[in-house]
């Protein structure tokens, strides 16, 4: 499988380094990032190079089959259309670009029109596999709680947009408690989670998520609560944050080389 990698920090830089150490079975033919210097350098581990691209028009004209973007949020709202009108498959990792219903809705449908996919991985959490399957009775109540240390979250537009700071914070602090689609509007860098549930379940709207604050955390916390007619399902996760970067989580990396590897298995486990 051919593959073109848009984002080369924390997450992207991961999955280079498998596709350059053949653990997954894939080729990657071009790299874009806007910082050239950071794709340039992921190029450079591989022996067959790929192409560095200038802009996205020129990974959307390459050869892959599969654009993986590890990004951002802005990033992905750009490619997700172009990318699947051109016959290309995505791989998202930026998943809070698809908040939006109505942008969901153009993605879906324009996936559909050209019979291509958008593969969302697990990322930072699991428990989706029970989500998917509880709602297919009776789901009633999903909730997310993510604690991390506040450098992960300082900085964020829900804070900044009233003044709070983190610095100095000496004791665990609720900073948001809302849907996952004002969270993922207020932490934009922090609340991919919160969508990747929300879509398992109950939709952006009927998710609810809390964020935390906790000075000296070592790991990023995911706690998921759900209550249906299947029963009550309680599920957390603590992550090592990337060495490269507080805000994500390493197992958002590793679950996006699980998807990688998934796509060209031809054994699937899971829902």
């Amino acid at each position: 499988m051919k593959v073109a990698l848009v984002g080369c920090g924390a997450i992207g830089a991961v999955l280079a380094q498998a596709m350059a150490e053949h653990r997954v079975e894939a080729e990657l033919v071009s790299v874009f990032d806007l910082s050239r210097e950071r794709a340039e350098r992921l190029s450079a581990l591989f022996e067959k190079k790929p192409e560095v691209a200038a802009g996205m028009e020129e990974v959307l004209s390459s050869e892959a089959e599969l654009v993986i973007e590890a990004a951002s949020v802005a990033a992905a709202r750009e490619l997700l259309l172009p990318a699947l009108s051109s016959g290309k498959d995505v791989l998202l990792l930026s998943v809070g670009a698809i908040a939006d219903v109505e942008f969901l809705k153009r993605v879906e449908e324009t996936a559909r029109r050209n019979r291509r996919q958008v593969h969302i991985p697990s990322g930072a959490v699991g428990a989706l596999d029970a989500l998917k399957s509880a709602r297919e009775a009776e789901l009633t109540e999903v909730k997310l709680v993510s604690t991390k240390r506040p450098e992960a979250l300082e900085g964020a537009p829900y804070l900044a947009e009233r003044g709070i700071s983190l610095h100095g914070l000496k004791e665990r602090k609720v900073l948001f408690s809302g849907t996952a689609r004002e969270a993922i509007a207020g932490f934009p860098a922090n609340a991919n989670v919160a969508i990747a549930v929300s879509l398992a379940g109950l939709g952006v709207e009927n998710t609810r998520v809390e964020i935390v604050a906790e000075p000296g955390a070592r790991r990023n916390v995911h706690e998921i609560l759900a209550r249906g007619s299947f029963g009550e399902l309680y599920f957390r996760v603590e992550n090592l944050p990337s060495p490269e970067n507080p805000r994500t989580s390493y197992l958002a990396a590793l679950s996006a080389i699980s998807t990688l590897r998934r796509l060209g298995a031809p054994l699937q486990v899971g829902t």
